[in-house]
């Protein structure tokens, strides 16, 4: 049974019961097919909080939530604070009477995303194929890159993770298998800082007695119909011929037979792109004042487009979303004249959109804007005899870009940002 050591990188041929022989270290991972896995998920741990402590080393060794103000929810947190029960969505508040010790920080969402890229470049390093699912974790298939490393994948993934702890300053936890569905579920096993594999031989094995939770595209409503008809394990669903499945369950049949038998086709695609892109911000006290929100407004506006611009992207619709003081969520949506990134053009839609909707006398607790039908940024904001001003328009934001790039998201901005 071949095993690599989770420090070095060293690979051993048969198990060993010390530490390392070349670094001393004693992390292993051992698996029959380890040196024949190539399909990999690598999971950023706890990437916020991790972010925000590696920033602030006075706050490393203490449960760090990061989310909005009293009045928000827990939108990430590090490993402390979850022995204390504390999770995703949580309110601030409960999560604080659990914890009363625990340091909260805001969202810093152009910071995190400058370390998810650094974290991207050093996965695009090892091979192309690399599929982002979202800012904190991608798939890589790692098949014929053994000649250009001159290791196994196995190997390579553990001079990866090194490299992003050393190079970006956070940890991640990776999966390794046969094929995306099971490489992803590999990765939640030896959290945090962890390494965990799932072969052919084991498989079926590893799924017989779990609940049909884990399977991916099973939510609440999916689990709690499969519940209703006694299916409440993986093994369960084999019973079942795939066309029955999907004659009970829809579309998604497919998927529950075959993810329940460890099959799964779908290639790591790394043209998979962003499918949205948005800001919001909850308010410390609820806001009808319709100048105070077209003020949050701009400022949300600016950092859609901001994140707009990093990710070469554009958009043709704007979404808004609005939450009042009873919890009534409210979204609407407006079709631009043609793609942009300009910050002016998506809060001059989202404006028109809190303009019809708010009448200065409801409250509202949260605010959002959302870029929709994203397309690439080169098709954005072209020449247009009916907006003469377009060119001098995008000249103007990509100034302040550049002077953002170079001072600090702070360092410039339109006079509509500011308090009066």
């Amino acid at each position: 049974m071949a095993m690599v050591c989770r420090d070095c990188a060293q690979i051993y041929r048969a198990l060993i019961n010390s530490s390392c022989l070349i670094c001393g270290g004693r992390r292993f991972l051992n698996h029959p097919e380890l040196l024949n896995l190539n399909i990999s998920h690598i999971d950023c741990d706890s990437f916020y909080a991790s972010v925000e402590k590696r920033d602030n080393p006075d706050i490393r060794g203490k449960p760090v939530i990061v989310g909005g103000g009293r009045r928000g929810v827990v939108a990430a947190c590090c490993y402390i604070a979850r022995i204390y029960g504390i999770s995703s969505a949580m309110p601030i508040f409960k999560a604080l009477k659990a914890c009363p010790d625990a340091v909260v920080i805001r969202p810093n969402m152009d910071k995190y995303q400058i370390a998810g890229q650094a974290v991207r470049k050093l996965m695009q390093d090892v091979t192309p194929l690399v599929e982002p699912i979202s800012i904190d974790e991608a798939f890589l298939d790692l098949s014929g890159t053994q000649k250009l490393h001159h290791g196994t994948p196995a190997e390579t993934l553990v001079k990866l993770a090194n490299r992003i702890e050393s190079e970006v300053g956070i940890n991640v936890s990776i999966g390794l298998s046969y094929n995306k569905f099971l490489a992803k579920l590999a990765s939640n096993l030896d959290k945090p800082r962890g390494f965990a594999a799932i072969g052919q031989a084991d498989a079926m094995d590893f799924l017989e007695d779990k609940p049909v939770g884990i399977l991916w595209g099973v939510g609440r409503a999916l689990q709690k119909k499969l519940d209703h008809d006694g299916i409440t394990k993986v093994g369960q669903l084999r019973k079942f011929e795939e066309a029955e499945l999907v004659a009970r369950y829809g579309s998604i049949g497919h998927r529950l037979k075959r993810f329940s038998e460890a099959r799964d086709v779908r290639p790591v695609n790394p043209e998979s792109v962003t499918k949205s892109i948005s800001a919001e911000t909850t308010f410390s006290d609820d806001v009808a004042d319709i100048e105070a929100m077209r003020l949050t407004l701009w400022q949300l506006s600016e950092k859609v487009a901001r994140r707009l611009g990093r990710a070469d992207l554009s958009c043709d619709g704007v979404q808004l979303k609005m939450k009042s003081a009873d919890f009534k969520l409210v979204t609407r949506s407006r079709k631009l004249p043609g793609p942009t990134k300009l910050a002016d053009e998506i809060y001059k839609a989202a404006d028109a959109l809190m303009t019809a909707e708010a009448d200065g006398k409801k409250m509202y607790r949260l605010l959002g804007v959302g870029a929709e039908r994203l397309m690439p940024g080169a098709d954005a904001d072209r020449p247009d005899l009916a907006d003469p001003d377009i060119g001098q328009r995008v000249k103007v934001a990509d100034a302040i870009d550049a002077v953002r790039a170079k001072f600090g998201d702070g360092a410039i901005g339109k006079g509509r940002g500011f308090k009066g």
